[in-house]
């Protein structure tokens, strides 16, 4: 009698484990981080309904990190030194540890790029979720007639005078953020001496093994472009596709720069995998609708999940899919 019970317990426990074995994955979430546009903040409307929308559709904890004090140093605070705040700040939020997705608005997509190359001892990033991101360059300071802000306002004066002495100076380079990623196709050999950002970015002068390891090792890099962006010239460069050295005639798709060729940043090799999504929205720049975001940023929040399991929290007969965040500050 002992021994049968003995054996109903034993059946009983392999029953149990043959069935668990066979549920499928739940998904589950990992944190992200949010590095917003140029003339923005954290605390502005746009950026915490953004945030709180994807921690809500993803189920993810959603961090927005602000470098220095938002909009005015969004300008003038250099990039290598953006980059070395938002190093530090990531590895003080003990919930990234494990690993986290960055999503980049904007020129904040640089930031984002920078914590994922050159961050010493920072927690893995998974993804990297790029929105109407500069990664090849711009070839002028993103437009100032747009900004109705009197913060701005006031910037814009400051960058037309910082433009005038010269964009690739060391005073400008120090004082205007946006001349550390302004790429000229025709002046080119003062864009590699005096550009102080880009280059070392995109491993164009000495490249950086380090730097290509870390960015190769992404599991995804997810790039939307905006079909009617005007702040990006060329809007390309979303895609990594900028003018060819030397000329403004055309416009070379990411596959066809030098950068991807060679595989500076490892780009190529993460194509190759099938790593690469290359992403294009209506709308102009930043300007992204809530279909789009449950279609094409919150998949990439959520690990472990299946195309059933993401197809039945983001039904769109809430009617509300078709509304459009802006996103850019000068909105």
């Amino acid at each position: 009698m002992a021994s049968f019970k003995y054996f109903l317990i034993i059946f009983t426990i392999f029953s149990i484990a043959a069935a668990l074995s066979m549920v499928p994955k739940t998904a589950h979430s990992i944190p992200f981080v949010v590095f917003h546009g140029i003339s923005d903040g954290c605390r502005n409307k746009g950026m915490t309904h953004f945030t709180a929308l994807l921690s809500n559709w993803s189920g993810s904890q959603g961090h927005c990190i602000e470098i220095g004090n938002g909009a005015w140093d969004s300008w003038t605070m250099p990039f290598l030194k953006q980059t070395a705040i938002a190093c530090e700040k990531v590895k003080e939020i003990k919930e990234l540890s494990e690993g986290y997705n960055i999503i980049g608005l904007s020129q904040g997509n640089l930031v984002g790029r920078g914590v994922v190359e050159l961050c010493d001892g920072g927690p893995p990033v998974r993804n990297l979720i790029s929105l109407a991101g500069p990664h090849a360059g711009i070839s002028a300071v993103p437009l100032c007639g747009v900004l109705c802000l009197l913060q701005s306002a006031l910037v814009c004066i400051l960058v037309d005078f910082l433009i005038e002495l010269a964009i690739y100076s060391n005073y400008v380079q120090e004082h205007l953020a946006p001349a550390c990623y302004i790429k000229i196709p025709t002046d080119l050999d003062n864009y590699r001496k005096g550009c102080r950002f880009l280059p070392k970015l995109n491993n164009e002068m000495y490249k950086n093994s380090t730097y290509k390891e870390r960015f190769s090792s992404l599991d995804n890099l997810v790039l939307i472009k905006f079909e009617k962006d005007k702040i990006l010239v060329p809007k390309e460069t979303s895609w990594f596709g900028y003018f060819p050295d030397g000329s403004w005639e055309t416009i070379l798709p990411a596959q066809e720069t030098t950068l991807y060729t060679e595989d500076w940043i490892g780009l190529k090799s993460l194509d190759e995998a099938g790593k690469v999504k290359f992403v294009n929205v209506s709308g102009g720049h930043l300007e992204i609708s809530y279909g789009d975001m449950k279609k094409y940023i919150v998949p990439y929040l959520v690990n472990n999940v299946t195309e059933e399991q993401l197809l039945e929290p983001f039904d769109s007969r809430s009617g509300h899919d078709e509304k459009v965040l802006k996103l850019f500050a000068g909105n």
